[in-house]
């Protein structure tokens, strides 16, 4: 961590650790979006912002961890907790599928971003077809406020819950950087070839980042299934849940660690105020929330965190 960089995180975080205590239950509520939204753009950071490999189809692996643990739950009365160790496997095990028919086969750059968007598609619809799985109904989770089932009166305690899990992850993240499978990451993102030539094992090292990608993004699904108490495939599944993963880091600057959590304190009230701005025309937050998108890759392709590095040498 460079000492440079320590005041942003920690207003940052100090600033998200205390917040809630100073909302009402409606802002509560936001802010458990807002940090949900950091903590998947985390998930995608590990695999594409380090890794360098770029997916468009993390809704994958957030639904098979939402699905699994309401399955197991539902239908076999299996505790949440024990469900969402479950979805941690099986995500980690498709996200590896996923990367071994890839890599192994050198799909990689734009037709692996297609391909793990193909997957989260078919995904979606066979779980919207499948009568076993709820179907398009999707599934209604139980009401039992119980800290045992995962599930609380009030949302606070979910709040602190995903906050933690962001806390936790981005402190990985800040580990990993300076070890020795942090390095090769770095090294296979800048150039693959030559850090195969260095003796890295390409294929081992990006299938490993898409493990750990998939398995911790499974968690945000549990987390959001047991929260809402309901899930459906169109929602879980959908684009705009790997779109929620992209964008924090593209607006806060990938391969960063404190980027998609400051992308995520500038999307999350955008879509706020566009959805109160443009409440009555149908779609037009989203054209706010894309426009936005575009002008920092236009204007600012490093994000938030490309503008703070250029003032700091200009000062």
């Amino acid at each position: 961590m460079k000492k440079k960089n320590i005041p942003i995180y920690a207003v940052t975080f100090g600033a998200l650790a205390i917040a809630p205590l100073f909302c009402n239950n409606y802002y509560t509520g936001v802010m458990i979006t807002l940090v949900l939204t950091a903590y998947l753009g985390q998930c995608w950071n590990l695999m594409s912002g380090y890794a360098g490999q770029f997916s468009f189809g993390h809704a994958a692996f957030f639904g098979i961890g939402a699905y699994t643990s309401s399955l197991l739950w539902t239908n076999f009365n299996v505790n949440p907790y024990l469900g969402m160790a479950v979805g941690m496997i099986a995500a980690a095990l498709v996200g590896i599928l996923i990367g071994y028919m890839s890599f192994r086969f050198k799909i990689k750059g734009d037709y692996f971003a297609l391909s793990t968007l193909a997957v989260a598609e078919i995904l979606r619809v066979i779980f919207n077809n499948t009568k076993a799985f709820g179907g398009a109904n999707g599934i209604m989770l139980p009401y039992a406020p119980d800290w045992r089932v995962f599930q609380f009166e009030n949302k606070i305690t979910y709040y602190y819950i995903i906050f933690l899990m962001l806390a936790l992850i981005s402190a990985g993240l800040i580990a990993m950087k300076k070890t020795k499978f942090g390095y090769y990451l770095a090294a296979i993102r800048e150039d693959e070839e030559a850090a195969s030539s260095l003796g890295v094992d390409v294929l081992k090292y990006k299938m490993i980042a898409i493990g750990l990608s998939a398995m911790l993004t499974s968690l945000a699904g549990t987390f959001y299934a047991q929260y809402y108490s309901y899930i459906e495939p169109t929602t879980v599944f959908s684009s705009s849940v790997s779109v929620d993963a992209i964008a924090p880091c593209i607006i806060g600057g990938a391969g960063t660690f404190i980027g998609p959590i400051l992308g995520a304190l500038f999307i999350v009230p955008l879509e706020e105020i566009a959805d109160a701005f443009f409440d009555s025309v149908i779609g037009m937050n989203m054209v706010v929330y894309g426009a936005a998108i575009v002008m920092f890759l236009i204007f600012c392709p490093r994000g938030i965190m490309g503008i703070i590095k250029k003032l700091r040498k200009d000062v």
